[in-house]
């Protein structure tokens, strides 16, 4: 039976460890960074290669391509896509103009992974970026108020939806306070509730229903002065699911971050404890996979139908005249960059 976590692997095609210890664990789902990345025939090739070891034709396969600094696929194979403060700034000066290379940029960058078979992107990005916040978010962010990123992350999830990919909404209840970069540290914000319930939560609370969503690293002391939110019974029950109101599948941000501390199935056994229905680790370091695997229960119960949620509305593609929007989102690229 499928376990309640998505793993990384080592490079460009599995090892025979990796193969022996999928095909025990069965993680749900595999997620590829740069270092797995060399042409699309090799991807392609990874892809399967993970599906069948898994015994899983369908097994999620995940990606970071948000455009930006965090984009794994890039050239000259493929093409390189905005961030999303550049969306946002077209959007300030053109609301329909922003609005159409949102879902456009998408819906391209859904072409580009369904043609490997990824079905999931990490994308869209809902933070808010505050003045006291680390650059971690920075210009991935679509804007400074959540009403925007709302209305332009919505579009982008649209977008890779209409090209067969889910979208998975981070990092649920909001990144943009924190001060340091959860990768290296943990951030603790220290604003009042009111403010995060404006400011923060409020743009996840307008896509609460979005299939997949990502926690951050964070810890919010309004809350929760001990715990960051992918480890916090308190946060996930009572900002994420009652207040937000997101009902949909919630994985953990990486577990090999150091915003998180002790082991690595420990971490993974908080996650879970706290109300995470999936664990996600990606470096792609197969010890530290095996303790994770160790402490992730099988996908079943709550959690198991969530994800089977998830993953029942993702659909086939629509039509695209590819060489046509291409042309379109270059022409929409080229009128911001003039104004």
């Amino acid at each position: 039976m499928t376990k309640a976590f998505i793993a990384g692997c080592e490079g460009l095609r599995l090892t025979g460890d990796e193969r022996a210890f999928f095909a025990t664990e069965r993680p749900w789902g595999l997620i590829l960074f740069a270092r797995n990345v060399s042409d699309p025939a090799q991807v392609a090739d990874l892809v399967t290669e993970f599906r069948s070891v898994v015994g899983e034709p369908d097994a999620p396969v995940l990606i970071d391509q948000e455009g930006g600094r965090v984009q794994r696929l890039r050239p000259p194979h493929w093409p390189i896509y905005p961030p999303g403060r550049t969306y946002g700034r077209i959007f300030e000066r053109d609301r329909a103009a922003g609005m159409r290379a949102t879902w456009l940029g998408a819906r391209l960058i859904a072409q580009d992974l369904h043609r490997l078979g990824i079905t999931v992107d990490c994308l869209p990005l809902l933070d808010v970026p505050a003045p006291e916040g680390h650059d971690i978010i920075g210009d991935r962010a679509y804007a400074k108020d959540p009403h925007t990123i709302s209305t332009l992350a919505g579009l982008a999830a649209e977008g890779l939806m209409a090209g067969g990919v889910l979208p998975i909404a981070k990092h649920i209840p909001g990144h943009g306070r924190a001060a340091a970069d959860s990768h290296l540290e943990l951030p603790v914000v220290t604003a009042n509730a009111d403010d995060l319930r404006d400011m923060d939560f409020a743009q996840f609370r307008r896509l609460a229903d979005l299939p997949l969503a990502m926690t951050a690293h964070v810890v919010y002391t309004a809350f929760d002065a001990d715990n960051p939110a992918t480890t916090s019974v308190t946060v996930i029950e009572e900002v994420i699911r009652r207040y937000i109101g997101y009902q949909g599948c919630l994985m953990s941000d990486d577990l090999s971050m150091k915003a998180l501390k002790g082991g690595l199935g420990d971490r993974a056994t908080a996650a879970f404890a706290a109300g995470c229905d999936l664990a996600l680790h990606c470096n792609g370091d197969l010890a530290e996979m095996k303790e994770v695997a160790a402490n992730t229960p099988e996908l079943a119960g709550r959690s198991g139908e969530r994800a089977r949620a998830a993953l029942a509305v993702r659909r086939e593609p629509e039509s695209l005249d590819e060489a046509a929007a291409r042309e379109e989102f270059a022409m929409l690229l080229s009128a911001a960059a003039d104004a």
